[in-house]
């Protein structure tokens, strides 16, 4: 076990997240996969954050408890855009519950490993920072995860 490295755990095949997506969308497709979180990722496939239903969950009690200041007006709210095209609601813009994309909950802060990263120094890293994934990263491009259960795995196999 103690020359195993994040290349040798690492789950290469990874779901992805994209930031643009409704914070509706993402849950549908955390719960679909059974999975906690997930990488985001740019068009050019760059590495952005990570958002997982710890962020949902945040997002959702700013929800429930929302600024006065940034309400938009009951106008709004009771339906009266729905009278207007597709295009000029586009162009009005009014930010109302639901709108909220991934980009606006996701952790911009990776935690990230080499592949040739040794596992202890992975679990030392999700240890101390109290972390569930660890992404394994060929410069920009995301080339693994490492999860919890991964490290079981790895307890498991080689412990």
């Amino acid at each position: 076990m103690k020359t195993l490295t994040a290349q040798d755990i690492m789950v290469t095949e990874v779901l992805t997240a994209e930031k643009d997506w409704s914070v509706e969308h993402l849950a549908e497709f955390l719960v679909e996969h059974s999975i906690s979180g997930a990488p985001v990722i740019s068009e050019n496939g760059y590495l952005e954050g990570v958002v997982s239903l710890m962020d949902i969950a945040r997002n959702q009690n700013l929800i429930s408890h929302p600024p006065d200041s940034d309400r938009p007006h009951d106008y709004y709210l009771d339906g009266e855009l729905n009278k207007y095209s597709d295009e000029i609601r586009d162009l009005i813009d009014v930010k109302q519950p639901g709108r909220v994309l991934v980009k606006d909950i996701m952790t911009p802060v990776v935690f990230s490993v080499a592949p040739d990263t040794p596992v202890k120094q992975v679990a030392d890293a999700m240890i101390r920072g109290r972390i569930h994934r660890v992404l394994v990263t060929d410069g920009k491009q995301l080339a693994g995860i490492i999860t919890t259960l991964d490290m079981l795995r790895v307890i498991y196999e080689y412990g």
